[in-house]
C-alpha cells in the first residue's frame, strides 16, 4: 500500500465541549474522527473538530482510515493532552484494517487482517493519476463478491515467496518502475468493473489517454495510473477525456520523515502481540 498527497482537512480548535462538523454533512454520524476521539481517550476534550472531505467517499483511497489515523497521530503527539497509555496498533486495528497502515508514515506491505504492517522506508519520486467515478462501491459487499467468486474458482496455492504483493515491495524499494508495473495486480478489479460500469468506464478512460498500467484503488471505486515522473504524470491527466460525474487529481506519492519512528513504534506493538 502506498499513500499518496491526497488529503482531508482536519482543524481542531478549543471550545467549551467536544463538537464533530464535516463538510459534507451527509458525513457527520458515526463518522472515523469521532471514533478516534473516543478510542484515544479524548472523546469529552474541549475541542471543536472540522472535517473538510477531499478524498473520494466510497472509492478505495482510505479517506476515512487516513482521517482516523491522524487523530490517533495527533493524541500519540500529546496535541490532545494527556492520555493513558495505550497499545496504538490494537487501538488503531479496532478502528478498521487500513487504519494501522496510515500510522505508518510511508508506503508498507500490510499482512494478516491489517495488523502487520512493515514499513518500506522512503518511496520513490513517482506521481499517480487517479480517476474517481461518481460511485460508491460498499467495502463488505465487495470482499462478499470476491469470497464468492473464488469460491467458484479456487486459487492455486503458491508460495509466500512467489507473492506479487514481495515483488511490488521489492521493486518500490528499489525505484524500479517497470518492476513495480509489472508486478501490480488487484483481484477486485474484474469483478468491481464489471459490477460498476462507471469503474468500467473510468479504467477505459485511462488506458485510452495513454497510461502504462491503468488498476482500481483497493476495492473501488477510484481508478489509477502509476507514472514515473510528474511532466508524464501532468501529460497523461491533460489527454484524459473526464467521465461524466468523474473526479480526477494529480499527485505525487506521499511520505514523512515520521515513517523512521512510526516504523519502530508498529514494530514494537507487534512484537507485543
Amino acid at each position: 500500500m502506498l499513500p499518496i498527497a491526497l488529503e482531508d482537512e482536519i482543524a481542531i480548535e478549543p471550545a467549551e465541549r467536544f463538537r464533530f462538523s464535516c463538510e459534507p454533512a451527509t458525513l457527520t454520524g458515526d463518522n472515523l474522527v469521532v471514533r478516534a476521539f473516543a478510542a484515544a481517550g479524548a472523546a469529552g476534550a474541549p475541542l471543536a473538530v472540522d472535517l473538510r472531505k477531499r478524498i473520494p467517499v466510497g472509492a478505495g483511497l482510505g479517506g476515512g482510515s487516513s482521517d482516523a489515523a491522524a487523530i490517533l497521530r495527533t493524541a500519540i503527539d500529546g496535541a490532545l493532552g494527556a492520555v493513558e497509555p495505550l497499545d496504538w496498533l490494537a487501538v488503531a486495528r479496532g478502528l478498521g484494517s487500513d487504519v494501522p497502515f496510515f500510522l505508518a508514515g510511508t508506503g508498507a506491505l500490510i499482512e494478516g487482517t491489517g495488523e502487520r504492517v512493515t514499513a518500506l522506508g522512503a518511496l520513490p519520486p513517482w506521481w499517480v493519476v487517479v480517476l474517481a467515478p461518481n460511485v460508491h462501491v460498499d467495502t463488505g459487499a465487495a470482499y462478499r463478491t470476491l469470497a464468492a467468486a473464488r469460491a467458484q474458482t479456487p486459487a492455486n496455492p503458491r508460495p509466500r515467496n512467489d507473492s506479487a504483493s514481495l515483488r511490488a515491495v521489492e521493486a518500490v524499494q528499489r525505484a524500479d518502475y517497470a518492476a513495480a508495473i509489472a508486478a501490480a495486480t488487484n483481484d477486485f478489479e474484474p469483478l468491481i468493473a464489471a459490477a460498476y460500469p462507471a469503474v468500467a468506464a473510468a479504467l477505459h478512460a485511462l488506458r485510452e489517454a495513454g497510461a502504462a498500467h491503468a488498476m482500481l484503488s483497493g476495492s473501488g471505486g477510484a481508478t489509477f495510473a502509476l507514472c514515473e515522473r510528474e511532466d508524464v504524470a501532468r501529460t497523461l491527466a491533460a489527454a484524459v477525456v473526464l467521465p461524466e460525474g468523474a473526479r480526477l487529481f494529480t499527485v505525487p506519492l506521499a511520505s514523512s520523515e515520521a515513517w523512521r519512528a512510526s516504523g519502530a513504534a508498529l514494530r514494537q506493538a507487534q512484537d507485543r502481540q
